[in-house]
């Protein structure tokens, strides 16, 4: 796992206390690990979105005298792949698709180690009630891993919408045996999410398990158990390959956690034949 360009730039930035806007450099530099070096702070600065004292002000809270030395760091460490330059020949909707691929392999990298995932579906099976929470952009995730995670879990309800009553769905959930909660996190990230995290952990005493598009999001503070798989920027609109299937390794582990989730399965394909639910 700690072998790809992604995964020795996660392991640099892991355990600092870094601001919003170096959570979003740390962000931009993992996505373009293998580019990254060889960027000058002016270039990181546009890919990240922010101004150039940030990307300053961003290595020296790494502990370096300043972005070049940071630069001469993420040489060593994240040594140059050939290659690099065939993303030219494709056209930008296929760099799209190239780029949720690079995506997937990261996650495929990441579950090397099955430990954080098979924690994750320990936690949920337990749960009973089991709360799902995703707004706005993660608002299909949540209802997809509901949908699919009723097959077999007795008791999933999905928080899809926010407002006033997403506190009160929180204790009701909790009131009525909930251990845990699973969030989508998603960009752009909602206040409201954060806040809705920040009291099923704090004042519900939820276990808060986390998928999100990276380790620095905002919801990282308000989560235990937080597993990163990253969007896809190269459309107006971010695409969310890995959160989608790192959902359905979740469900996979929480199954493998559940004694009587093959009978559940079994049970509900007898039925669907009896009631002629799918076409044949």
């Amino acid at each position: 796992m700690r072998d790809s360009p992604a995964a020795r730039l996660q392991e640099l930035f892991e355990g600092r206390r870094l601001t919003p806007t170096q959570r979003r450099i740390a962000h931009s530099m993992v996505r373009r690990a293998a580019d990254v070096p060889f960027l000058s702070s002016v270039e990181l600065a546009e890919l990240a979105g922010v101004s150039q004292p940030s990307v300053t002000r961003f290595a020296v809270a790494l502990g370096f005298d300043g972005y070049p030395a940071l630069r001469r760091h993420l040489r060593e460490i994240v040594p140059a792949e050939t290659g690099a330059g065939e993303s030219d020949a494709y056209n930008e909707y296929q760099q799209a698709v190239h780029g949720e691929i690079e995506n997937l392999r990261q996650l495929a990298e990441l579950l090397a180690d099955p430990a954080p995932v098979e924690r994750a579906g320990r936690l949920l099976a337990a749960s009973r009630p089991l709360p799902v929470l995703g707004l706005r952009a993660a608002s299909s995730q949540a209802r997809g891993f509901s949908y699919f995670a009723a097959k077999v879990h007795p008791d999933v309800r999905p928080l899809d919408e926010g407002g006033t009553l997403l506190a009160d769905r929180i204790d009701a959930a909790r009131r009525a045996g909930a251990s845990a909660l699973l969030c989508f996190a998603l960009p752009r990230h909602p206040k409201e999410v954060v806040e809705a995290l920040e009291y099923a952990r704090g004042r519900a005493g939820l276990t808060v398990v986390t998928v999100a598009d990276s380790a620095f999001a905002p919801v990282a503070a308000h989560s235990d158990l937080l597993i990163p798989a990253a969007v896809g920027t190269g459309l107006a609109f971010d695409t969310a390959c890995a959160p989608m299937l790192l959902g359905r390794v979740l469900l996979e582990a929480m199954c493998d956690a559940l004694p009587d989730a093959q009978a559940r399965l079994e049970d509900f394909d007898t039925s669907a034949v009896a009631r002629g639910l799918f076409m044949e």
